[in-house]
């Protein structure tokens, strides 16, 4: 097992930065929107740590699937999650990312 990390990349094919949240187990457990500046998506991380332990800031959602995103406290999307096949499943990623967000790494990619 490996320590919780996030990973930031820039995408080759818009040439946007992007993160995602990697579990110990390499499961991704969130992703993030695409930014133009690199900076942008450097603050998207610290906006992700800085929320990720307030219940308030989830929203859980079900369609075809089970998913969430992680608010800001503006109400902005700053992660989504991937899809679940169940309410449990689902939730136990919320804890994933609540348990390694605020203290995982950031390995720059790009």
């Amino acid at each position: 097992m490996e320590n919780p990390k996030f990973e930031l990349f820039k995408s080759s094919a818009n040439s946007q930065y992007y993160f995602h949240l990697k579990a110990g187990n390499g499961k991704i457990t969130l992703s993030s929107e695409g930014y133009i500046a690199k900076q942008s998506c450097k603050d998207g991380i610290t906006s992700v740590k800085q929320n990720a332990t307030d219940e308030q800031r989830y929203e859980r959602r079900q369609n075809n699937s089970y998913t969430f995103v992680l608010k800001a406290r503006n109400g902005e999307v700053i992660g989504r999650s991937q899809s679940y096949t169940s309410a449990e499943s689902r939730d136990a990623g919320i804890e994933s990312v609540k348990g390694d967000a605020p203290s995982a790494d950031v390995d720059d990619l790009s």
